[in-house]
């Protein structure tokens, strides 16, 4: 019996295939890059350093907001990530006495 070959592939299907591939990539990129500002403000927070805590909470936020509105999270996942993120910084940071 003759082995099977592989079926035929449209050119469509073949450049879907090549397109995931891109996106996937560049999503992946896009996620590690919020999991490492994750992990920076946490350490910032850990070290007391509010001023670099404070600094990368800004850049997070922006690059959470663009993975958003790329369709890379969901908008209420960075929502929720972007508060959480937020708390954390503000709860280290000392409060005004009014």
């Amino acid at each position: 019996m003759p082995a099977k070959s592989a079926p035929n592939k449209s050119k469509s299907a073949m450049k879907r295939v090549r397109q995931n591939k891109k996106r996937t990539l560049r999503n992946k990129s896009t996620k590690n890059m919020i999991k490492t500002l994750f992990k920076n403000i946490d350490a910032a927070v850990t070290g007391k350093k509010i001023d670099d805590a404070k600094a990368v909470l800004i850049t997070a936020t922006s690059v959470i907001d663009k993975a958003a509105q790329n369709g890379i999270l969901h908008k209420n996942t960075a929502a929720r990530r972007v508060s959480r993120l937020t708390k954390l910084v503000n709860s280290q940071v000392p409060s005004e006495a009014t």
